[in-house]
């Protein structure tokens, strides 16, 4: 009988509007407060601006605009989590970055088949942990390369 090894893998858990969310830890470089957002013109409305991050300048995504919900002042558990991407950096504006979670492969199931989500196609599937339901997120679905196009609008 063969031996069937489940592997875990680590998420950081953030919260929009009270639904918690998940991206891998391996393409987390950082969870940061959130700070001055120097404003580009030009880009799309969900795309902030840019920050200088430790001499890096990083294109900020408001998270809750990507996903056509309603915009709220930032607070105190505002956080920035900066993720590399496509060989390049991106701050997600997040409403809280809860923790760090182990998820079994296993616990994994498929984007459900729902109707009326607005985040729907930015899902790739959902983990039941416990009484938690975690969304976990696409990134390349949420970060389209052409749609935050930063080099032609600072350059030029």
């Amino acid at each position: 009988m063969a031996e069937t090894l489940t592997e875990d893998i680590k998420f950081i858990v953030f919260q929009l509007k009270e639904k918690e969310y998940a991206i891998p830890v391996n393409k987390v470089n950082s969870i940061e407060k959130i700070e001055h957002i120097t404003r580009v013109p030009g880009l799309t409305p969900y795309v902030k601006g840019v920050i200088n991050l430790r001499g890096v300048v990083t294109p900020i995504i408001d998270l809750r605009l990507r996903f056509g919900l309603e915009e709220i002042k930032y607070t105190e558990s505002t956080r920035v989590i900066i993720i590399s991407f496509d060989d390049m950096e991106v701050g997600l504006i997040v409403d809280a970055a809860n923790d760090v979670i182990d998820v079994n492969m296993n616990s994994i199931e498929p984007q459900p088949e729902v109707v009326g989500v607005a985040e729907a196609e930015y899902i790739s599937g959902v983990a039941k942990i416990d009484k938690r339901l975690l969304i976990l997120l696409d990134l390349e679905k949420i970060l389209n390369r052409d749609e935050i196009r930063l080099d032609s609008k600072i350059e030029g």
